[in-house]
């Protein structure tokens, strides 16, 4: 079965075009080991809430967007393999992250529900 990433990261509203550049570039290292489908999606409608929300969870300041986004993978074994080489792939270490790195959200999700139309 697939296995999922998932993220949440607040981004300069300044830094848009950079996080999309970013993206584009290390959305394609994800792909060449193996994911199957990636998703890099702008904030355009998370309201705040009363205990927790998107914003809350990532410390979003004014000025900024929380995004969201997630990788496919065909299994967990692909993806553990991928994180591995990722760690060490200089092309990782030459972009730079046009976003507050430790304000990221993430982990991995086992799909237990997985309906299409």
């Amino acid at each position: 079965m697939s296995y999922i990433d998932g993220f949440l990261i607040a981004v300069s509203d300044e830094n848009r075009q950079k996080f999309i550049d970013h993206a584009n570039i290390i959305d394609r290292i994800f792909l060449e080991l193996g994911a199957t489908r990636i998703v890099e999606g702008w904030g355009d409608d998370v309201p705040a809430g009363k205990v927790t929300d998107f914003g809350k969870a990532v410390q979003a300041k004014p000025g900024e967007t929380v995004c969201f986004s997630w990788i496919e993978w065909p299994d967990k074994a692909t993806r553990d393999a991928a994180m591995a080489k990722m760690r060490t792939d200089p092309r990782m270490m030459a972009e730079p992250m046009p976003f507050d790195g430790q304000r990221m959200v993430f982990g991995g999700f086992e799909p237990v529900v997985d309906l299409t139309a």
